[in-house]
């Protein structure tokens, strides 16, 4: 009975990191960004959590992959998605957008789409063991709900805003499934030397939050991204050298 119960524990914390995305798409759809964020935020506890269990638990499956996947796509993909679909849906549109509008909000749903493209990537590719190939989705959905929540009313105010936003959107699409190597804060050892991106990212992260805010979490990603394809050209540069 206790090997039984033991067996299904990770798999249960994935369940309830899918569980936080339904109703976090559920909050994004009611037009609460607030509490689509915070659910999306206790997602990414719980597919924290389930990996470590596996782990600890020596209980790693499958299915249990597989039931990951799945919990990470609806909670990392379409929860904000329907967020960037809601948003789209209120903004002003300039009078040569005016007869998309009934359409336009559905393009946030690629989002989830290339979330899932990235996530099977993920299962399949080994060169993934401390670091990333692509955005990480809990990197891209805490970005999107960040920014929503942070300055969402903000951007309702002028017509022109939907420009920017299809723009991220598109980007944060091709992030996902890019090449490109992401850095991952994970740790060999704790001296500076060999340490110097990940040091550099999180002595940065504190100031931008306490200055902006919520905000700052956005700005965090995307600086995340920018200092991931600094690392990326210039070791090119070196291997060109």
């Amino acid at each position: 009975m206790a090997n039984i119960i033991t067996r299904n524990i990770p798999n249960s914390i994935t369940c309830c990191n899918l569980i936080s995305g339904c109703i976090a798409t559920a909050y994004a759809f009611a037009g609460n960004p607030r509490m689509a964020l915070l659910f999306i935020v206790i997602g990414a506890v719980f597919d924290f959590f389930d990996g470590m269990s596996a782990r600890l638990l020596g209980v790693s499956s499958p299915i249990g992959k597989e039931l990951d996947s799945l919990a990470d796509d609806v909670t990392f993909g379409v929860a904000p998605s329907t967020m960037v679909f809601t948003l789209l849906s209120t903004l002003n549109y300039p009078a040569s957008l005016e007869p998309f509008r009934p359409i336009l909000p559905y393009a946030a749903f690629l989002m989830a789409a290339f979330s899932a493209l990235r996530l099977a990537k993920f299962n399949l590719d080994e060169r993934q063991t401390m670091g990333f190939i692509g955005l990480p989705t809990p990197a891209n959905a805490l970005f999107w709900g960040a920014l929503i929540v942070g300055i969402g009313s903000y951007l309702e105010r002028y017509d022109w805003t939907v420009f920017p936003i299809l723009f991220m959107l598109l980007v944060s699409c091709y992030l996902l499934i890019s090449e490109i190597p992401m850095f991952a804060l994970k740790f060999k050892h704790w001296s500076w030397q060999g340490n110097e991106v990940k040091y550099i990212f999180l002595m940065t992260c504190i100031p931008l939050l306490g200055f902006f805010g919520l905000v700052g979490l956005a700005i965090i990603i995307a600086w995340y991204v920018v200092l991931s394809l600094i690392v990326w050209l210039l070791n090119n540069k070196k291997q060109e050298n």
